[in-house]
This record gives C-alpha cells, sequence and structure tokens, in this order.
C-alpha cells in the first residue's frame, strides 16, 4: 500500500485480490441508517417477536436478549422490546437486535417500503473495481438478512452481482477483534497482505490491521468518526481517494 503523507489523500493506491466493505460511515450515510432505517424497523418489532415466534433465528435471538438484559426467563414481549428500543438509542451493535431488524428490513427491501443509500462516489467505484478483477465482499455489524438486499435494492439497481460473500458478526466474529479477520480471510481463502478493509472505525481499524490486514479509513463529513484518530492509517474521505487493482 503507498504510504498516505498527508492526513487525507487524494490518490492512495492498493494491491488488494479482495476490498472488504464496511457499510455504515464509509459506503452509506450512519444517519440513513440510524434514522429512516431504525424508524421503519421500531414500530414493526413486537409484532415481529409474535407473529415468528417459531422461527428459529427470531427464537434465538429474543433468548440472547433476555439473558443479556438479565431479565426474567418468561419475559414478555414488551420487555424484551424495551431492552430492543435502549439498544437501538445507545446504537448498540447486539447481534440479536441485528438478527430482528435484519428480517423486519429485508421484508421492508421486498415490499419497496424501504431502499438502500450509497454515498455518490461508491457505486461507480465498485463496479470499476469488480469489472477490473477485484472481489468484493461486505462484513458489517447489521446482519446477512439485511446486508443482501441492502445491494439488491440501491438506487443503482441490483448490486449483488458485484460482491462474493457477505460477514456478519455471526459467521464472521465482533468487528474489533483481530480474530474475526483471520475468520474472513480462511473463508476467502486469501492471506490479509491481499486483503483491504474499508471503513470508518477506528476500533475496527485497528483489528483489521492487527490481523495483517491493509487497511483504509475513511473520514466523511458529517459521519460519526469524522475526526477520529486512526492511528497512522492511510485515511481518505471518500472512494475517489482510493484506487484498488488486483495483484
Amino acid at each position: 500500500m503507498t504510504p498516505d503523507t498527508t492526513p487525507f489523500s487524494a490518490s492512495l493506491s492498493v494491491r488488494a485480490r479482495f476490498v472488504v466493505l464496511d457499510l455504515e460511515g464509509t459506503t452509506s450515510a450512519a444517519g440513513f441508517i440510524l434514522g429512516d432505517l431504525y424508524d421503519y424497523a421500531r414500530p414493526r418489532l413486537a409484532g415481529w417477536l409474535d407473529d415468528h415466534a417459531s422461527d428459529t433465528a427470531i427464537a434465538e435471538a429474543r433468548a440472547q436478549v433476555i439473558q443479556d438484559a438479565r431479565l426474567a426467563a418468561g419475559a414478555s414481549t414488551s420487555d424484551v422490546v424495551a431492552v430492543l428500543h435502549q439498544w437501538m438509542a445507545d446504537d448498540v451493535k447486539a447481534t440479536p437486535l441485528k438478527t430482528i431488524q435484519g428480517q423486519i428490513w429485508a421484508e421492508g427491501f421486498a415490499r419497496s417500503e424501504i431502499s438502500s443509500h450509497f454515498f455518490d462516489d461508491v457505486i461507480p467505484k465498485l463496479r470499476r473495481w469488480h469489472d477490473a478483477g477485484v472481489e468484493l465482499a461486505v462484513f458489517s455489524s447489521g446482519s446477512i438478512a439485511s446486508q443482501v438486499p441492502w445491494f439488491r435494492h440501491s438506487p443503482a439497481g441490483d448490486l449483488t452481482g458485484l460482491i462474493t460473500d457477505y460477514f456478519d458478526t455471526v459467521n464472521a466474529g465482533p468487528k474489533k477483534l483481530a480474530s474475526s479477520y483471520d475468520t474472513i480471510a480462511k473463508a476467502l481463502g486469501a492471506p490479509g497482505s491481499e486483503l483491504v478493509f474499508f471503513t470508518d472505525n477506528p476500533g475496527e481499524v485497528a483489528a483489521a490491521a492487527e490481523a495483517g490486514w491493509q487497511v483504509v479509513a475513511f473520514a466523511r463529513q458529517g459521519e460519526p468518526f469524522f475526526g477520529a484518530d486512526f492511528d497512522g492509517a492511510s485515511v481518505v474521505s471518500s472512494f475517489n481517494g482510493v484506487e484498488v487493482s488486483a495483484p
């Protein structure tokens, strides 16, 4: 990776087999996710828990909420929803919350009641890199159930053909642990040196770097981590500030 000699690089060059993408704050506005999508899911949580009680993923998510929040074993739906609402208010990246939200959002996408958001600089670069032989994957705290429709129902149409694989906190692990990036590297069949992670989160930058990955940090104006300390990582303000080529 070409060293970044300024706080924001305008011409960062990376050679990698895979670009692995964070979503919130990197490809897409955090405000859209925490606003529009959360507003869509919030009033639907109780009904979803009750209507899908026999769904294994939902039953496991509910049990995990009860355990994590130390609720009574027979906690009511309203008690569970109160915890979920608080986690949403605090932007807690809890796996059971993401599982439930993901199912709700997937239905919303399928019904065309919601659509995804991408910064203007993102999709043209994803297409360019894909066409040049660079593979693309996703690692987000949002569940895979929400990641796939996020790309399928984009403002620019179905983008799922660009994406090789999807990872979340269930099949990879927490985003701030180096072991999660080891898991992804193994799944993709590539060493960390051939992978580059795009993220706006300093903790994720550190974890990916510890796992031997290349990392590009994103500091977008108006996003939660704008102005954060990325501890020497290369920093750009948009996808236009970085070029990726296959080895």
